[in-house]
């Protein structure tokens, strides 16, 4: 099947050659972004997310979403927006489900935790982790990951420049797009492409994830009554909302305060907010129809606004637009993600159960590290006995930390540090573990872009 309009050759290539599979059989012939979803689908990375935090710990309830669920709803989202802009339906689908592969267990805070861990071999970042696992760690051709096409990594893409040289010790970890030892791979994705650009489904996918989870982190929330829509409209709990967007969700100085309250005060104004929330049919229907009018209203503004700068212009893929998401909206999607943030991860409880899974990834870490390379998955003991160095080896286990769900990370932690005799006064061995597996908060930190 040839590549539909805006996709050349180069947009399919793929970095490494397959046997058997360039110019197969007429009736064999899948379209090249077709395999690239189904490559991405059947990926063990994938798999993991099923127990791998969103915002609420895997295992504290059955509704809430876990990085799987959000994944599969990112997707789901970024597929209907980008074939309305005339992107490739399957490229944007991949994509979107590749989105979140390289996150560690325990959400934001254990790629907190794992920054800090691998200062040492260049760092630790959610989004160059994934790049490194679809073009180097997945099993499926041999050196090239999954070996998809260059328009789909592409579009994984959220970051497009590399890691920095120095990071601050204190703080959120930075934001990048790959390692020091995968620039080659982001190179060859970049070729020919203009530099420090994402190209459109990249962005396409980028909008999707932050509608999906500032969406259904607010619906999660109300679910699980962590937050009231009586407390919406409390002045002073608007007031803390609004200044948690205006600094932790949006550029320095790109908003006034007196802007988001006025935006804030409109997007609770809107006729589908349900009255308030009691689990009964009736409420639940009232919250899916909120979450319906929200994501529509995000998708079908930046489809218009899009459709509208290309004047005329169709299909837009790759290079040729950039998506154009409305302020207001902007301004409304990080307001829904400090909804989440104020009422959900600043819970009592929350900080001091966060600090026990960094403790643990960091205490789980050292255990790996001692008995390297025996206490590695098999898949990976080829690569740390591979490596020359010390940076090299660390970032072998690093491999290994990111990859474990949250349930294996701490089944992991009880098996490899229950023989180690604490300090006096310190806790029992398998306590640590056990404290963090009655149910945590990973937590997003992620900032935006107006």
């Amino acid at each position: 099947m040839s590549p539909g309009a805006g996709y050349d050759a180069h947009a399919t290539a793929r970095w490494a050659a397959e046997p058997g599979k360039e110019d197969p059989p007429a009736e064999h012939r899948r379209g090249a972004f077709v395999r690239d979803r189904a490559r991405v689908l059947h990926s063990s990375a994938l798999r993991r997310l099923a127990a791998k935090t969103q915002v609420v710990g895997v295992g504290v309830g059955d509704f809430p979403r876990t990085r799987l669920t959000h994944s599969l709803e990112c997707a789901q989202i970024g597929r209907e927006s980008g074939a309305e802009l005339g992107c490739d339906p399957d490229l944007v689908d991949a994509a979107c489900l590749a989105h979140d592969l390289g996150h560690p267990p325990f959400g934001h805070n254990g790629e907190v935790a794992l920054a800090r861990l691998a200062a040492g071999c260049g760092g630790f970042e959610g989004n160059a982790q994934s790049l490194r696992l679809l073009t180097r760690l997945e099993a499926k051709v041999p050196g090239a990951g999954l070996n998809l096409t260059r328009a789909t990594l592409d579009g994984c893409v959220k970051y497009p420049w590399g890691a920095p040289l120095r990071q601050a010790p204190e703080g959120p970890p930075a934001k990048f797009g790959y390692y020091a030892d995968d620039a080659a791979a982001y190179r060859w994705v970049k070729a020919e492409a203009p530099d420090g650009k994402l190209c459109l489904e990249a962005q396409v996918m980028d909008w999707a994830d932050d509608i999906a989870y500032s969406v259904h982190d607010l619906e999660d929330g109300l679910h699980a009554g962590h937050i009231t829509v009586r407390a919406l409209h409390g002045a002073a709990e608007r007031a803390a909302v609004t200044e948690l967007a205006r600094t932790r969700y949006l550029p320095p100085q790109a908003v006034t305060g007196a802007e988001l309250e006025e935006v804030f005060a409109g997007l609770l104004g809107l006729p589908f907010w349900p009255a308030s929330f009691d689990g009964g049919p009736a409420a639940l229907i009232a919250l899916k129809h909120l979450t319906s009018e929200l994501i529509g209203r995000f998708c079908g503004s930046a489809q218009e606004a899009t459709l509208a700068a290309a004047d005329g212009r169709f299909p837009l893929t790759r290079y040729a637009a950039d998506l154009v998401v409305p302020r207001r909206q902007r301004l409304e999607c990080a307001l829904l993600k400090a909804v989440t943030a104020h009422f959900v991860m600043s819970r009592a409880g929350v900080a001091a159960r966060q600090a026990a899974e960094r403790e643990l990834i960091g205490e789980l870490a050292a255990a790996v590290r001692a008995g390297a390379p025996d206490t590695l998955d098999p898949v990976l003991r080829p690569a740390y006995l591979a490596a020359d160095t010390d940076q090299a080896r660390l970032r072998v286990v690093v491999d290994q930390i990111a990859s474990l769900t949250d349930t294996s990370a701490i089944a992991w932690h009880d098996r490899l540090c229950r023989d180690r005799r604490p300090a006096p006064g310190n806790r029992p061995a398998g306590a640590l573990s056990a404290a963090v597996g009655r149910g945590l908060i990973g937590g997003r930190e992620e900032g935006g872009n107006v």
